[in-house]
């Protein structure tokens, strides 16, 4: 039998209070469905393991494609479908380069075509189910599987473009991917990634730790302990969790708004959000959250989808980001070197990028 003492409870108590008094009553996710006849495994403090390296990467879109309205979830035969249109592009990716085609059209963009292919087949062409259904969308509330975003809102990136801060006039203007900060969304796992979707869980009696592959970054979540100040902003939020019989509820405040962004999950100084992690055999974990930040949402936000459990001898490999990263100091180098031969008049004047998204 585990003990919870009087103070814990008093915690968990307000802990639970504070989460209602978060504006909005969002649609839960429906509840996770446990493997018949499966026995969880638990660590020696009665808590459910969920120590080991897991994808988080998923097919499923974080926003359902507008038009599909409020369709929930695919037949088994569309998404038979889908998964065949997904490996038809796979193999096309794949096929060698015809060897006697001509040069690039002058002026045309050469893009990163190559690493695009490639980190398409870092996941299968499978559709994952939750709950037995096929998702359109991770975002299963609002019913129109969109982020509820408010049209007028303007985050931190947004706010350097209004300053006038260009992406090469100094690091502060870069994206933090490409200062080897943070990548992603405020929570890494927040959203389906297609490039390194890996994370390991670490936990004992008073700690849980996630650690992302990507840019290696560890959320070290608290167990039945109180926020620190709202004066402390720190990188992927201050994250406090408790259990709620086999669920680990993960409640994070207090993020940095550089995190912010245009391409997955934008935020505000407001952001919050609460996650649920709930072992449902062997080899998965129905994850769920809600979103709530009155400043840049009309209403609070939830999705779900599922983490599946890599193979044993799959490991989260050091990210090394810095180590090899001498493209901010060229790409500041570069900058300067125009602005010198535009004053020279050996170039004419070229117009300063705005401040890159923080993906």
């Amino acid at each position: 039998m585990i003990r919870i003492s009087l103070a814990s409870s008093l915690l968990m108590t307000l802990t639970l209070t504070a989460e209602a008094q978060l504006e909005g009553a969002p649609t839960l996710p429906d509840a996770p469905v446990q493997a018949a006849d499966w026995i969880m495994p638990r660590t020696e403090h009665g808590h459910p393991d969920l120590q080991g390296t897991w994808f988080f990467g998923s097919r499923t879109p974080l926003q359902r494609p507008a038009s599909l309205g409020t369709q929930r979830t695919y037949s088994d035969q569309e998404a038979r479908m889908m998964e065949g249109r997904m490996q038809q592009r796979l193999d096309s990716q794949a096929m060698p380069l015809d060897p006697n085609r001509g040069a690039p059209e002058a002026g045309a963009r050469i893009g990163q075509e190559a690493d695009d292919s490639f980190l398409a087949h870092y996941q299968a062409a499978r559709l994952v189910p939750v709950n037995g259904e096929y998702r359109t969308s991770v975002i299963v509330d609002p019913v129109d599987g969109r982020i509820p975003l408010r049209e007028d809102f303007k985050d931190f990136t947004a706010r350097q473009r209004a300053s006038g801060l260009g992406e090469t006039d100094g690091p502060e203007g870069q994206p933090l991917s490409g200062r080897c900060l943070m990548f992603g969304s405020a929570v890494p796992s927040l959203t389906p990634g297609m490039m390194n979707p890996n994370l390991q869980i670490v936990q004992n009696r008073d700690y849980v730790m996630i650690m992302t592959e990507m840019v290696h970054d560890a959320r070290i979540i608290r167990l039945n302990d109180e926020h620190f100040s709202n004066d402390i902003a720190s990188w992927m939020g201050d994250s406090i969790g408790r259990w709620e019989g086999d669920t680990l509820v993960v409640h994070s405040r207090n993020f940095r708004p550089e995190q912010s962004s245009g391409m997955t999950i934008a935020m505000s100084e407001e952001f919050e959000v609460v996650e649920r992690y709930t072992p449902v055999s062997d080899g998965e974990i129905h994850y769920a959250f809600t979103v709530y930040d009155q400043q840049a949402y009309t209403q609070p936000f939830s999705g779900e989808r599922m983490l599946t459990r890599n193979g044993a001898e799959d490991r989260v490999y050091e990210f090394a980001c810095h180590e090899g990263n001498y493209s901010l100091s060229g790409i500041l180098a570069g900058a300067r070197r125009q602005e010198v031969e535009q004053e020279l008049g050996l170039r004419p004047a070229m117009k300063s990028q705005p401040a890159g998204a923080s993906y």
